[in-house]
């Protein structure tokens, strides 16, 4: 009997598991034929010179190894690129998130009225179509008749041409960006915010903590998790802008606002350089990695020397 019974257990257990594998095979087939199969095969290509040859014909594609490799190490174009994709992240993540933390900690604050409507307003740019965004911020930068130009011309200052000057356009994208993407951060923080306790701030106020105080011994260590999750997030997804320079400046001027997705988007769909376009895109997946590896490291030595 006591076989019998553990005979009955196991096939159970076998039902109940081939159950669960039927319901997960769907997802999991999707997921290989769009994800992993397209990643494998972009790979390959990388390692091969197809271009628009070899669209029409595919035994004109030959096995070339780590040439593209070396092409794009060789591509001043790439460098420049490299260049503007690292200075629009180390710029506009900091600027970013302290615009998303300020008005986050301004809107939790209990003097504040009329929150949900800011908070609305705030988060509009986000789900706005870049489309959208782009036609109110090329009427700020006009040269002519912009808002931008007609405030330092009634300040008696000089007038700036903000993305045609190489000296300006780079800065105008993340000012651009910085005002279309802050509002989802700032829900994530104010997420945070209104998790921490009202008694660890009260407990501080008895000890005699100004504002200054509580937001820099209660607030950030309250927000740590948060804020990590939130600059990685941030980095990931500046580190491949592509819409802004797109629309705005096509790369221009000088390839000034030249980045590496929309390089590699030039190369793949405009030149057709397929196997260059992917060895771009597995550098970009290289240098995403990096990135996002340091600051898991930094986040969890962190944790543990607190």
């Amino acid at each position: 009997m006591p076989r019998l019974e553990s005979n009955k257990t196991f096939f159970l257990s076998l039902k109940r598991s081939f159950s669960g594998y039927c319901f997960i095979v769907p997802s999991v087939t999707i997921l290989v034929l769009f994800l992993f199969v397209p990643i494998l095969a972009s790979f390959f290509i990388s390692l091969t010179d197809w271009n628009i040859y070899g669209l029409a014909d595919r035994s004109s594609v030959g096995f070339i190894g780590l040439r593209n490799y070396k092409k794009v190490l060789q591509d001043a174009i790439f460098w420049k690129s490299l260049w503007n994709t690292l200075f629009f992240t180390g710029v506009g993540v900091p600027f970013t998130v302290m615009i998303s933390l300020l008005c986050a900690t301004v809107l939790n604050e209990k003097f504040v009225k009329l929150k949900t409507f800011f908070r609305t307003a705030y988060f509009v740019p986000v789900v706005s179509t870049i489309v959208a965004v782009a036609v109110i911020w090329r009427w700020l930068y006009n040269p002519e008749f912009g808002l931008l130009n007609y405030m330092l011309k009634s300040m008696s200052l000089p007038e700036f041409n903000w993305l045609a000057d190489p000296r300006t356009a780079l800065a105008s994208l993340i000012l651009m960006a910085a005002w279309k993407n802050f509002g989802y951060n700032m829900i994530i923080f104010l997420a945070g915010l209104q998790s921490i306790p009202e008694t660890l701030y009260e407990s501080a106020r008895i000890d005699g903590a100004n504002a200054w105080q509580l937001f820099l011994h209660v607030t950030l260590p309250g927000l740590r998790s948060i804020m990590v999750f939130v600059v990685i997030m941030s980095t990931i997804g500046y580190l491949q802008f592509f819409a802004e320079p797109y629309v705005m400046t096509k790369g221009g001027p000088l390839n000034s606002t030249m980045s590496i997705v929309l390089y590699m988007y030039n190369q793949g769909f405009k030149f057709f350089e397929l196997g260059y376009a992917s060895s771009l895109a597995y550098i970009l997946f290289g240098i995403i990695f990096i990135f996002t590896f340091i600051q898991m490291r930094l986040r969890k030595s962190g944790f543990e020397v607190n």
